[in-house]
């Protein structure tokens, strides 16, 4: 029995995550905090435009980390194989830039980790089985216990990003929707 790399992106997306705390637990943050954190910094600080997407990769410490990378590990392949690694990566790379950019020009504080992306994939994932003209119950329910769970949590101070947990929620909802959108718009031509 051989073992299959079987979803490059996720498992990539997970290895390069894993190397960053690595090295960040190598220089006690500082590599983290220069470029893997989403800082207020405004589009004149060159690594503004890296930090846009890099953020996903940083996390504040391994509990941290481990806590996100249970759910990708847990959800995206399923979703990988579904949509395919290309759609899967845009699908990353566009969640890592709305809250990326939200981070820099909307928060006074930075902003790391996947839970974006965690989000991004939960919402995602409810879109499974979805069939033309039908809204799966299971969706309305994930987007009620999400939104709930978030908005009494932003009554809170912590330093837990709401807005990015929400981000990536909408953008798995939209890209739910579009793919949908998208395959019934092929089965016509």
């Amino acid at each position: 029995m051989k073992i299959h790399y079987n979803s490059p992106v996720i498992l990539t997306f997970s290895l390069i995550a894993f190397a960053v705390m690595i090295l960040s637990s190598l220089t006690a943050g500082t590599s983290t905090t220069a470029l893997f954190t989403a800082w207020p910094s405004g589009l004149l600080n060159p690594l503004s435009y890296v930090r846009m997407f890099t953020h996903v990769l940083g996390h504040v410490s391994w509990e941290h980390l481990f806590g996100n990378l249970t759910l990708i590990l847990l959800i995206g392949p399923l979703l990988e194989e579904k949509y395919g690694s290309s759609t899967m990566l845009t699908m990353i790379v566009i969640t890592a830039l709305i809250t990326g950019i939200i981070a820099i020009f909307f928060t006074n504080t930075g902003l790391l980790g996947a839970s974006g992306i965690v989000f991004m994939l939960i919402l995602l994932s409810s879109f499974a089985n979805i069939k033309s003209g039908h809204i799966p119950l299971t969706f309305i329910i994930i987007v009620a216990l999400f939104l709930g769970k978030e908005f009494i949590a932003s009554l809170k101070p912590d330093a837990v990003s709401q807005f990015a947990h929400i981000m990536g929620g909408i953008c798995g909802s939209f890209f739910g929707f579009f793919h949908i959108d998208h395959k019934k718009k092929g089965k016509k031509s």
